[in-house]
């Protein structure tokens, strides 16, 4: 989690200058966002709390998302991604969201997603969705990886 500080102290910054907040939903990273982000000292101030949504249950109750609200739109895809990051926006009443859903491994996913590919989101002023493919099967570097390009992604949107 070290690797993620600087990033996590950059979010922290800029949220805390314009006095904005954060709710973090994550799946393959396991926690590892919010983690980061709550080790800056003043994490309060910006940071409104976070769910990791790892199953069909925890979206169902956490996001309070049925399955017809998602209409053809499946996990670990940029729309979903996008619209696990709104709605965690919007139920926490933050600034911002973010949220990813991938497949960190060593296998796939349900869906047919090799290990290494997440979608990450960003929801706020703007925002954004991305996909990335790490090509890796090692459970632990991708979430790692995830977490970092997630964060990147966040400090990208919050300098637009």
């Amino acid at each position: 989690m070290k690797n993620l500080l600087p990033a996590a102290r950059t979010i922290a910054g800029l949220l805390t200058a314009r006095g904005e907040t954060l709710a973090v939903a994550e799946s393959s990273t396991g926690g590892l966002i919010s983690a980061a982000l709550v080790a800056v000292p003043g994490a309060s101030a910006y940071f409104l709390g976070g769910a990791i949504i790892y199953t069909l249950e925890s979206r169902r109750t956490l996001l309070d998302l049925p399955d017809d609200a998602l209409g053809e739109i499946r996990a670990s895809t940029e729309a979903y991604a996008l619209l696990v990051a709104q709605t965690i926006r919007r139920r926490l009443r933050a600034s911002w969201g973010i949220a990813e859903s991938g497949a960190s491994g060593p296998t796939g996913n349900r869906y047919g997603d090799r290990a290494g590919h997440v979608c990450l989101a960003v929801s706020g002023r703007v925002e954004r969705a991305v996909t990335i493919e790490t090509g890796l099967a090692d459970r632990a570097e991708n979430m790692d990886t995830f977490a970092a390009a997630a964060m990147a992604l966040l400090v990208e949107a919050l300098g637009i």
